[in-house]
């Protein structure tokens, strides 16, 4: 554990509950080890919070503003306050689902921590070295919290290449899905697109459907089950649509009128006009810095703008960003763009975002990373 002292006058920030408490407010130049406890006061050593230390423009990540250092009491009881809210919600005794968000890092109030849990498996990331030191107390506390329903623990690192796999089959809206919870993507799955994939089922029926960006076919497998006439899938990785082909078998869909295609998703769209109902624009973060977010903003436009050539008048648009720092409004302006420059009138029917189990702390308006639209294309 280590002190540390805030300057005059940049007590203000970590007075209005954000979590992060940057270096530039730090009274003397430190240099801890990642992850290290440290207790931060204000120039006049007044206590503000208890959080661990980092060697990053973001110094120190708040965990508590008790004025009690932070042990195992503390990991468990933040824990299980996060299974009630999920309990509350319904997400941990659902009839057609078996995997939720248990800990959405700031928005549990353990910022830089991941942890999935899929049918009994927790698949716990670190989204930084320092919050990788509590491993011990984040196992101990799942282990206190999830009991007998807890069946296995995989870590996924910030610094240890993953090597191998280890699958398992979950359940999410009635369907199933064959994950890796070692190679793939965030924690196998992602679980923030739930509701919108119900959203998508309800939509779909009669419809042709397009998913680009489809990773292993969420929005494809509820398409389809909602009754979609035809659904096409394109990603760049044969990985992923390896398991989407595997996740087509598991739900008894392998004859369905179902096209994979492995191909860059503007170059296909841009080989296509007028010839889906439905499209799906679910890329990945375009922008993980403020320095990327121009040339993410001119990336987002050139997919709505392809979505936008190769969709039937009356169409719906599905188009998303992961992209934390590109926000809402931002993101809503680039579909403007888009369909300005290609000359079709839309209107917006859904304004849609991340799962409510994935949750956004009103401190720390930056966890509201997923942002999306539907919109009807005339």
């Amino acid at each position: 554990m280590e002190n540390i002292a805030l300057k005059p006058g940049k007590e203000t920030a970590a007075s209005r509950f954000h979590p992060w408490i940057f270096s530039g407010a730090i009274n003397k130049a430190q240099r801890l080890r990642e992850g290290t406890l440290v207790r931060v006061s204000d120039a006049r050593s007044n206590f503000i919070c208890w959080g661990y230390w980092g060697n990053a423009s973001i110094a120190v990540r708040v965990l508590s503003r008790t004025d009690a250092e932070p042990g195992q009491a503390f990991w468990s009881e933040r824990f299980a306050l996060a299974l009630e809210y999920r309990q509350t919600l319904g997400f941990t005794d659902s009839e057609d689902s078996n995997c939720f968000r248990l800990i959405h890092g700031e928005g549990d109030g353990i910022p830089g921590l991941v942890c999935d849990y899929y049918d009994g498996v927790v698949v716990a990331q670190f989204h930084n070295e320092g919050i990788e030191h509590f491993r011990t107390e984040i196992q101990q506390a799942l282990e206190h919290n999830l009991g007998e329903k807890l069946k296995n623990i995989v870590f996924r690192s910030t610094h240890e290449r993953e090597n191998g796999s280890q699958e398992g089959v979950i359940m999410e809206n009635g369907i199933r899905y064959e994950i890796d919870f070692v190679k793939g993507q965030k924690t196998g799955f992602f679980l923030d697109q739930r509701l919108n994939r119900a959203l998508l089922g309800r939509y779909a029926r009669g419809k042709r459907v397009l998913n680009t960006f489809c990773y292993t076919g969420g929005f494809s497998l509820a398409a389809l089950r909602g009754g979609a006439s035809e659904v096409v899938s394109v990603d760049s990785s044969d990985f992923a649509l390896q398991l989407l082909e595997r996740n087509l078998e598991l739900n008894g869909l392998k004859e369905a009128a179902h096209q994979s295609v492995s191909a860059d998703a503007v170059q296909y769209m841009r080989s296509v006009s007028n010839d889906f109902d439905i499209i799906v624009l679910d890329p990945p973060a375009f922008a993980k810095s403020l320095k990327a977010r121009h040339n993410a903003i001119q990336a987002y436009k050139r997919i709505n703008l392809a979505a936008l050539k190769a969709i039937k008048p009356g169409g719906l648009l599905f188009t998303f960003s992961c992209s934390q720092v590109v926000e809402y409004e931002l993101f809503r302006s680039t579909v403007y763009s888009a369909a300005l420059e290609c000359g079709r009138e839309i209107r917006i029917v859904h304004r849609l975002e991340q799962s409510p189990d994935h949750p956004v702390s009103i401190y720390h308006p930056e966890g509201e990373y997923l942002k999306g639209l539907v919109v009807h294309v005339l």
